[in-house]
């Protein structure tokens, strides 16, 4: 290809002048699109044609699959270009569209994925849905080029039949939306036992987990256990169920970090593991994964103190601080599955960046250092890749790195110690490191999300808390401080969705609120800085006035004012991100507890009330709203430290706090000035906590009835064990 033929594509279409990194992807397709707004739909009615909306991110593997396939494909563009109106969306900066028609995906075809693709009438009605298609009928499925030659026909020839279907499709799925959220009490007790049981009958006792292959981690159900884990613990009658949860979890968090869905090299989670090991993962690296796992290897660690788990947490931030943080302190959103295997070539394929032959193994650490690293590592001469892990040979040949073998079996068959073993793994990780750094690196999806930023903020708060680490901290805090002045209208107001390259994108979306409140609150608890704090009260307002279904309870995704919005949905499901109303919850509980203010408790249990049939029938599906009815009942824990924060006998308190997982309580900070004196006038308690004898005190209270303070570490440790 001539340098000519580089700088002056063939084709250039609307999607040029966009900033999301997935449209840009798009931009020299020979399919005239344009992105989701009113140009489009405008277009669409004016020519009487359906528009085609083609919904995927910019590190979706199966979306790269069907552009390469049918969206470059001359001949398959030129019949969408003159019989629809081609739209494409990110579904990262537009998770409202992407909900929308995926909502109705998910209930015409049962199953839903991306890249999306739907067909829509000019009103944005739709009427036929489904996900990747192959260009020509395939096994049994229709190919994209029939498929789009059967609905331009039934678009011409059976136009008022199918209008008709699309119109009573949106409006009974309105209603069932409706119908699910009809409101019910929820007993708690009976709710968690019955989370647990689905979980521990879900739970794979030979690999971790929670279900076969696929194989998704679950970090919301790891905190949800390990929270049962210490209501049981003190319970006779409970005692061998608390120990069965903790041991479900930790071997969950262990089997994860082994496996290949972990970076043994260079750190992160991959997405998901396509087997029931977690040996050959999806290989795109999510933001969002990110933040979560590291919350549960935290709370891990402060059940266990396990120091395994601490060092995956910290590699895991490391990871993160070093290829996925601008440097101004905002968090950018993923690495591709696809990439390059060396410069020059002209395909991307799966996993390329990050498997290895065992030649190259060898070659890069020496054969014997090689044959005890391969080992270890379970990486074979012929690819540890099974062929059901891989139907599309793309791994074939080539090995994904997991601990097949602990040192101290590997020091065994070596005849080695332990410490040598360690001593040569470590050197052949950091070969490898260097040699993988020379390959082509997988696209960086460099938007800064709102909500994924909240995650890994809140993550870094609760795991720099556990550790004592200051530095996780301080990334914590500069995270936020970019979502305040980058990703508001104003400095603190207007929430944005999210930002690249010093533009904002669409306003945020309830999710985004509800992270960054959670992101806040962790982070107040993790710094004692009251201004997160006051920003956190400062957003849910701002959310409620937004998002609010003030008569019935929850929040609605999209904003009240959102146009071109079809269907209204409340959102409940904790997937691979927390569903906005669960979120909402817990943050509402934690607001009231901390601020004494009953408003805010009244409007998280209306949210747990409405989605009540969801917790009863299915508590496993919303491990989050489940953790916020059992604070909203249980949560009656105020700890509040008073003194000067930065004196080692404050520190030594805080230690004390910080080192232990307590999920029924909220931590505050009365530090005779200015911060203590707004606490005070939201919580009157607040107001007189001070000093004792000069020194930093520590107040337990219990429904803001206080006992003693206590000066001294061991005494503090004493009153939170009782």
């Amino acid at each position: 290809m001539s340098a000519d033929s580089i700088s002056k594509p063939k084709f250039t279409n609307a999607l040029a002048k966009e900033k999301s990194p997935y449209l840009l992807q798009h931009a020299h397709n020979p399919v005239n699109w344009l992105p989701w707004g009113p140009a489009a739909v405008a277009k669409a009615k004016a020519e009487d044609k359906p528009i085609f909306l083609s919904s995927g991110y910019s590190t979706c593997h199966w979306c790269h699959v069907m552009e390469r396939e049918s969206f470059e494909n001359e001949e398959i563009a030129q019949y969408i270009n003159d019989h629809f109106v081609p739209v494409k969306v990110d579904r990262e900066e537009r998770p409202d569209v992407d909900l929308t028609y995926m909502t109705y995906v998910q209930a015409a075809s049962g199953g839903g994925g991306w890249p999306m693709s739907v067909f829509l009438t000019p009103d944005l009605k739709p009427f036929f849905g489904g996900t990747y298609y192959p260009p020509e009928n395939s096994g049994g499925r229709i190919g994209f080029k029939n498929l789009l030659k059967e609905l331009d026909k039934a678009w011409h020839e059976d136009r008022q039949k199918l209008l008709e279907s699309s119109e009573r499709s949106i409006s009974k799925l309105q209603e069932y939306l409706d119908g699910e959220n009809t409101g019910s009490d929820v007993q708690t007790e009976a709710m968690l036992q019955k989370a647990y049981d689905d979980l521990s009958s879900s739970y794979d006792y030979h690999e971790g987990g929670f279900s076969g292959a696929p194989k998704f981690p679950r970090s919301s159900s790891i905190n949800l256990l390990l929270r049962l884990h210490l209501a049981w613990l003190n319970r006779e009658e409970k005692k061998s169920e608390a120990d069965w949860a903790a041991e479900m979890s930790f071997r969950t968090l262990k089997a994860m970090a082994n496996g290949g869905i972990w970076d043994h090299v260079g750190g992160g989670f991959h997405r998901y593991s396509v087997d029931g090991y977690w040996h050959i993962p999806h290989y795109e690296k999510m933001l969002y994964d990110q933040g979560q796992l590291l919350w549960a290897y935290a709370e891990g660690f402060l059940i266990t103190g396990a120091p395994f788990l601490k060092d995956v947490a910290q590699q895991l931030a490391g990871y993160v601080a070093r290829d996925l943080r601008h440097k101004e302190g905002g968090f950018f959103s993923a690495e591709d599955a696809d990439s390059y295997a060396k410069a020059g070539d002209d395909h991307k394929s799966e996993g390329a960046y990050y498997v290895w032959t065992a030649a190259e193994i060898d070659a890069l650490v020496g054969k014997d250092d090689g044959s005890l690293f391969r080992y270890t590592y379970g990486a074979r001469r012929d690819g540890n890749a099974r062929p059901e892990s891989d139907p599309h040979e793309e791994l074939k040949g080539t090995n994904t790195l997991f601990r097949a073998f602990t040192q101290k079996k590997t020091a065994e068959f070596f005849k080695k110690t332990p410490e040598e073993v360690k001593v040569i793994i470590e050197r052949c990780l950091k070969l490898l490191l260097e040699a993988r750094s020379q390959r082509p690196r997988p696209h960086l999806d460099d938007k800064v999300i709102t909500a994924w930023n909240g995650l890994m903020i809140s993550g870094l708060a609760r795991a720099g808390a556990a550790f004592g680490d200051d530095s996780m901290i301080t990334q914590a805090r500069q995270a936020a401080e970019f979502s305040y002045e980058h990703l508001c209208e104003k400095p603190g107001q207007g929430l944005h969705r999210s930002w690249r390259e010093g533009e904002r994108g669409p306003k945020a979306f309830a999710a985004d609120y509800a992270c960054l409140i959670h992101a806040l609150l962790d982070l107040y608890q993790a710094s004692l800085e009251v201004k997160w704090l006051q920003w956190a009260e400062a957003l849910q307002k701002e959310m409620n006035g937004l998002f609010l279904d003030a008569e019935k309870g929850g929040y609605y995704s999209v904003h009240t004012d959102m146009e071109h919005s079809v269907l209204r949905i409340k959102e409940d499901y904790d997937g691979a991100e927390p569903s906005p109303n669960s979120l909402a919850a817990l943050n509402l509980a934690r607001l009231a507890a901390m601020l004494d203010d009953k408003g805010h408790a009244e409007q998280a249990q209306k949210i747990v009330t409405l989605f009540g049939k969801t917790l009863q029938e299915s508590p496993s599906a919303v491990p989050l709203l489940a953790m916020a009815a059992d604070f909203l009942e249980h949560g009656k824990q105020q700890i509040v430290l008073a003194g000067d924060r930065t004196t080692p006998e404050f520190q030594a308190l805080l230690k004390v706090v910080h080192m232990r997982l307590l999920p029924k309580a909220v931590l505050l900070h009365a530090d005779g000035g200015d911060a203590q004196t707004w606490l005070g006038t939201k919580n009157e308690a607040l107001a007189a906590m001070q000093p004792v004898s000069g020194k930093p005190a520590a107040y337990v209270c219990q429904n803001f009835t206080c006992q003693a303070p206590v000066t001294d570490a061991a005494a503090l440790e004493k009153l939170l064990s009782a």
